[in-house]
C-alpha cells in the first residue's frame, strides 16, 4: 500500500499544480460545456503517459533531445495562441454575454485538451521522466502500485475539477468574472510559453 499512497500523493502534487491544462478543465467546468470527454482526454493521456514513464519509456525521451525541442516549440506557439484568444475574450466583454462567449464544439474541446496534454513538455517531464524514475525506486512489483496511485490522482483530480467548477457557476453569472477567470488564463498561458522558450 506504501507504493501507491506515494503514487497517489506524487501524482497529485505535480497535476494539481496551476497550468494550461487545468485552466483549460476549470473554464469549460464553469460552462459546463464537454466536461466529461475533456477530463476523460486528460486523464487517459495522463494514464497513458505514467504507464509508458513506469515501462521505461522515459530513457527513450532522454535520447531524444530534438523531439522534445519540437514539442517545446509547438507547445509554445499553441499555448501563446491559446493566451491570444483569452486575452481577446477578457478584452472584449461583448463576447462574454450569456455563458461567456459562444459554444465550443465537442470535437474543437478535445483537440485543444488533447494539445494542451500533448504539446506540453512538462508532462513528458513530469509523467513520463519523473515519475518513472520514483516508480522504479519500489521495486518491479511496487512500481506498478505506485503508476496506479498516480493514475488514480489524476482521474481524481481532473473530475473534481472539471464537475466541481460547477459550484462556481453563480460567480461566474455576471461577466466580470469571465473576464478575470479569461485574464488570468491568457498570463498563465503566455507565462508557460515564455517559461518553455526561455529553457
Amino acid at each position: 500500500m506504501l507504493p501507491l499512497l506515494s503514487g497517489f500523493t506524487t501524482g497529485a502534487s505535480l497535476i494539481i499544480a496551476i497550468g494550461a491544462q487545468n485552466a483549460f478543465v476549470l473554464r469549460q467546468g464553469v460552462r459546463r460545456e464537454h466536461v466529461l470527454p475533456i477530463v476523460l482526454v486528460c486523464a487517459l493521456s495522463d494514464a497513458i503517459l505514467i504507464t509508458l514513464g513506469v515501462a521505461g519509456i522515459g530513457a527513450l525521451v532522454e535520447a531524444a533531445p530534438l523531439a522534445l525541442t519540437i514539442v517545446t516549440w509547438a507547445g509554445a506557439l499553441f499555448l501563446l495562441g491559446y493566451a491570444f484568444l483569452a486575452a481577446k475574450r477578457a478584452i472584449r466583454p461583448s463576447a462574454l454575454e450569456a455563458g461567456a462567449g459562444t459554444a465550443t464544439t465537442m470535437i474543437a474541446a478535445v483537440l485543444t485538451a488533447v494539445a494542451l496534454t500533448w504539446l506540453n513538455p512538462h508532462v513528458y517531464l513530469d509523467t513520463v521522466l519523473l515519475l518513472g524514475s520514483l516508480a522504479a525506486t519500489h521495486g518491479i512489483e511496487g512500481k506498478w502500485w505506485f503508476a496506479a496511485g498516480a493514475v488514480l490522482a489524476s482521474f481524481i483530480w481532473f473530475t473534481a475539477l472539471g464537475y466541481g467548477a460547477r459550484l462556481l457557476a453563480g460567480v461566474f453569472a455576471r461577466p466580470i468574472a469571465w473576464r478575470v477567470l479569461d485574464g488570468i488564463i491568457a498570463v498563465v498561458m503566455a507565462t508557460l510559453a515564455v517559461m518553455l522558450l526561455l529553457r
